[in-house]
This record gives C-alpha cells, sequence and structure tokens, in this order.
C-alpha cells in the first residue's frame, strides 16, 4: 500500500524544515567569516592535551573560565601529579579539588571588555574544535575596534589576542567595497611583525588548544574510547565462543 496524502505531506514538512536548518547553519557560518580550518585535534594525545593546557592555563584562564572542569579532573585524565597541575597549571590560587574559575572580577571584566568574557567549557562541544582553532588564527589589528583587535571568523569580537606574540600581529587585506554598505570585505590576513613562533608552531598552538578545550567539552571521551576497545575486544571473543558453541551443536545434528 502507498504512503496516503497526509504522509507525503508529514514528510515534505520534515524535509523543508530540515533544509531550512541547514541554509540557516550556512547563513550563520557566512556572516562569521566563512569556512573553518581544519584542526586536526586528537585528544587521545595526552602530550597535545598537555600542552594545551598548559597554554590555556597561561593565557586564557585568566578572562575565561571552565566552572564544570575541576583541576583533580585536569590532572587524572592527563596524567599529571597533584604537584604539576598545582604548580605549573594553577594561577588562581584555587584547592586542588575546586573547579577552574577566572580570578577576574565580574564588574572589572565588564568595564574592560564592555561584558563578561563567558565560561569556555562547551565552546568547542558547540561550535567545534575546528571552529575554536580557526577562531584562534584569525584575530587581526583594527583601530576601528576599541582594543585595537578584530576577528575575521566571528567579526567585532570584543576581544583582544591573548596569543600575539607568538604569532605576531596580523593586518588584514581588504577586497573591493560593497557599493549599498560601503565596507569592504576582509580577503585574507598576513602577518605584519613576525612573532615568537614560526607560522607551523602556531598551527601546533592553535591546535594544542583547541584540543584541550575538545576534552574539556566531554571529558569522559577520554574513557569511552579506552573501553571502547575492550567491548569490540569482548565481542570478537564472545562471537569465537558462540561459533564454536554453534559448531559442537550441528555436530551432533549431522
Amino acid at each position: 500500500m502507498g504512503p496516503t496524502a497526509t504522509m507525503k505531506t508529514s514528510i515534505l514538512k520534515r524535509a523543508s524544515t530540515v533544509l531550512a536548518g541547514m541554509l540557516v547553519s550556512f547563513s550563520a557560518l557566512a556572516a562569521e567569516g566563512g569556512a573553518l580550518q581544519h584542526a586536526g585535534t586528537d585528544i587521545e594525545d595526552k602530550a597535545s592535551l598537555q600542552r594545551g593546557a598548559q597554554l590555556y592555563m597561561n593565557n586564557c584562564v585568566g578572562c575565561h573560565s571552565l566552572k564544570y572542569m575541576r583541576y583533580s579532573r585536569i590532572a587524572d585524565d592527563l596524567g599529571l601529579s597533584e604537584d604539576q597541575v598545582m604548580n605549573n597549571l594553577n594561577f588562581t590560587g584555587a584547592k586542588f579539588g575546586e573547579h577552574v574559575i577566572s580570578a577576574m572580577p565580574v564588574a572589572l571584566a565588564e568595564k574592560s571588555f564592555g561584558k563578561a568574557p563567558p565560561d569556555l567549557s562547551l565552546i568547542a562541544r558547540v561550535r567545534g574544535s575546528d571552529w575554536v582553532y580557526t577562531y584562534l588564527k584569525s584575530f587581526y589589528l583594527d583601530e576601528s575596534r576599541p582594543l585595537g583587535w578584530n576577528n575575521q571568523l566571528f567579526p567585532n569580537a570584543s576581544m583582544p589576542n591573548p596569543l600575539w606574540e607568538m604569532q605576531g600581529l596580523q593586518r588584514a587585506v581588504y577586497g573591493k567595497k560593497d557599493e549599498k554598505t560601503g565596507e569592504a570585505p576582509v580577503e585574507r590576513l598576513e602577518i605584519a611583525q613576525a612573532g615568537t613562533q614560526s607560522a607551523e608552531e602556531f598551527d601546533r598552538t592553535a591546535r594544542d588548544i583547541a584540543a584541550f578545550l575538545e576534552y574539556v567539552g566531554e571529558p569522559g571521551a577520554l574513557k569511552r574510547q579506552q573501553t571502547g576497545v575492550w567491548v569490540v575486544l569482548f565481542l570478537a571473543f564472545f562471537t569465537f565462543m558462540a561459533w564454536l558453541l554453534k559448531k559442537e551443536y550441528w555436530r551432533d545434528v549431522h
């Protein structure tokens, strides 16, 4: 029996909803500066996560908290001792079992940046690690902005570039002005003043931070991947035992 008219209408409505959602997502991406760069993160790479944690705590936690993450959990998951975490990653005076909270007062943050910097516990889970990676690489000098910085991926972000000393100072190369808006799009970014790292080294820096934030967004993923190996091995062993049992049963039948 073929589909009824009501079923066809329902299917068409669902398809239209999905298509509309895709168009909205693509429009939002275009509004934020276009295509993302591939981060190539690997949360099973503990060395990368350790470097990312150190980079984040040295350059980002002054403004951005990780309110769902504890220092003790970072130590357990990343293979670090309590002394390593407290001496190298904890700059807020928090206790080992406490959450990673920025020491910047909210009032000061609002006065300095116009609004309090957001918590980044779930940023990679919501946006994706490619977005974080691209965002960190997309800052450029812009004298028209209050803080002197802008971001190609996320235009008019109220945030300076925390990694400029490593990356260097980038300037924007603009395209042709739009006749209606009078604004010129940013075509690409160029290094105007070299930083302490080469382009390849800074790519790794941005990748490590993106990987750390990917881990922070879902720390259980590390355990789940490790458990998954044992689950697959168990299923393979169980399948083999079932095959032997089947052979034993059918031997008597034949």
